[in-house]
């Protein structure tokens, strides 16, 4: 244990913005992250709750990770990748979970609250668990255990999978349900369980598994002026380390049929240009490259200006990825200019009838517009993403990724001689709350054979193919639509990988078919605890409209 202490000292020495603050009569809050602190440091909506409730004075929140889990291949989405390790090693060479700050052990705090985002981090969340000493399923915690919560989107999508190992979950943004929690949980730190959990379900936005009314509705912030949304640590040794980042918008008013993002965080919002430009300019002592968050950066109503002012500032500017339709010439200009090397699109998929089906509005000429202003500015690598397995995708809609993908490196080349190529694919998985929620997942040896297909089609053109694993897209889909008996299955794996995943459903007497097979709309659906805000009728509007595109071409 002292190695991992030493380490975490070490690491912390080399952080800037770190926040450390004395115990005495403070609630202790371990804020953990269930992947490595190279990626958790680089979640935006992570280091917000951190800096949020150390603001409280009668908090301190400290930081928690799991060592020893690879973050995803160079050049992967992160939320397209979350695929975690089977050999749990830490890297300073134990198997304790400490505090960052304090080097504590975990069940020493009062409470340890979850920041999840990806389903395939819920091996994570189980490892971490075991590894604090806490009892993994919180009908058997006691009076000296620590109270275990969780927030995030995979939360207040389809808790299902992971409520028996909380006490209570976070349905919604954090900042409208933070400082009524601090307040509930400090006046009754004293209180038995029973009491505690008791007031917290009386809270809007808590889920308390058998005391909360259900469903639980969604809460979400209205003015997202009214507070920061930035990065609050600073650190080389993580993947955005050389970044400020500051969010300009939240939610997404494209509402793409198979994107969680367009209908957990409705109604899109936009944070002004001034305020945008008084965050970036907060993080000049610690960065000078700027990282705009947002579903859709290039959607702000007014980011020409904003890109203009971040550049007459002296800043660079990095974004994730670029809507092509309508594409900033400004912003893309800004960020060649500022240094950024690779250009990223999300065609999503190679055919015009997939997406409309899937409500991605972009035509052919827009994508290949946007490859030749990104090469005319001086771009020097492109990247394309799709998506395969989509609902009513053919083996000709395929091919169709391969011809969109070979025309758009001719027409990069044209302008833009030696620039490199890459595409990421990645199996479509249904996630609930969206028009998709009751769509099958597609056969794993279509997938293959269709990802095949792409990677004969554009290697021997010299087009770098990177693509997901088909065996953990099944696992995340089952979990992204499953129910409480997968607790059970996580609870009992002794490592996480697809053929120890495969052993303990059958061990438990369950298939991957009930969970990622069509959905019946008679179903009621393990997810239907949560209200997202939305009518299931309108979502279904929206699902039979995208079919009968489908159908009709």
């Amino acid at each position: 244990m002292w190695e991992q202490a030493a380490f975490n000292r070490r690491r912390i020495s080399r952080e800037q913005g770190v926040i450390i603050k004395d115990w005495g009569g403070r609630l202790p809050i371990a804020l953990a992250y269930p992947n490595s602190y190279y990626l958790g440091m680089s979640s935006l909506g992570y280091q917000t709750v951190y800096g949020m409730l150390n603001g409280f004075p009668e908090v301190v929140c400290e930081r928690l990770f799991l060592e020893g889990v690879s973050g995803p291949r160079h050049g992967d989405r992160p939320e397209r990748n979350r695929r975690p390790r089977s050999d749990m090693v830490s890297e300073a060479g134990a198997r304790h979970a400490l505090s960052l700050e304090s080097q504590r052990e975990v069940r020493e705090f009062a409470v340890v609250a979850f920041s999840i985002s990806f389903e395939l981090d819920y091996f994570n969340v189980v490892e971490m668990l075991r590894r604090s000493g806490i009892p993994l399923l919180a009908r058997d915690r006691g009076e000296g255990d620590p109270l275990v919560m969780a927030g995030g989107p995979c939360v207040f999508a389809n808790p299902a999978p992971i409520v028996p190992f909380f006490d209570f979950l976070v349905v919604g943004e954090g900042e409208p349900v933070i400082p009524a929690l601090v307040v509930t949980l400090h006046a009754t730190r004293h209180e038995k369980r029973a009491v505690v959990l008791a007031e917290l379900a009386k809270l809007p936005g808590i889920y308390v598994g058998g005391l909360s009314a259900e469903p639980v509705r969604r809460v979400w912030a209205r003015d997202l002026d009214s507070f920061a949304t930035t990065s609050v640590v600073y650190s080389s040794e993580t993947e955005l380390g050389d970044m400020h980042l500051v969010e300009i918008a939240r939610g997404c008013g494209r509402a793409c049929r198979f994107c969680l993002a367009g209908y957990a965080f409705r109604p899109v919002r936009y944070r002004s240009v001034q305020s945008i430009l008084s965050a970036a300019e907060a993080g000049f002592g610690f960065r000078r490259r700027v990282g705009l968050v947002a579903a859709a950066t290039s959607d702000h109503p007014e980011i020409d200006e904003l890109a203009t002012g971040l550049r007459r500032m002296g800043v660079s500017i990095a974004v994730s990825s670029l809507r092509l339709n309508p594409l900033s010439e400004s912003l893309l200009r800004a960020l060649v200019e500022g240094g950024t090397r690779t250009i990223t699109f999300a065609p999503e998929a190679g055919s015009e009838r997939l997406r409309g089906l899937i409500n991605k509005q972009v035509a052919e000429d827009d994508v290949f517009r946007g490859v030749e202003m990104a090469a005319g500015l001086g771009a020097k690598q492109l990247k394309l993403y799709f998506m395969v397995g989509l609902p009513t995708e053919t083996d000709d809609d395929v091919q169709e990724i391969v011809d969109l993908t070979l025309s758009c490196k001719e027409r990069f080349e044209r302008k833009r001689r030696g620039g490199r190529f890459t595409v990421n694919v990645t199996p479509f998985v249904p996630k609930a709350g969206t028009p998709f929620q009751w769509e099958p997942v597609a056969a794993p040896e279509d997938i293959r054979r269709r990802l095949t297909t792409i990677q004969a089609g554009l290697r021997r053109a010299g087009i770098e193919v990177r693509a997901e694993s088909v065996d953990w897209g099944v696992v995340q889909a089952v979990l992204s639509r499953g129910d409480h008996r997968l607790a059970g299955v996580l609870a009992s794996m002794p490592d996480s990988s697809p053929a120890a995943w495969n052993e303990a459903m059958a061990a438990a007497g369950l298939s991957a078919q009930e969970f990622i097979g069509q959905r019946s709309f008679a179903d009621k659906l393990p997810w239907s605890v949560i209200d997202l805000g939305g009518s299931v009728e309108a979502i279904r509007q929206q699902r039979d409209r995208a079919l009968a595109r489908g159908q009709t071409g």
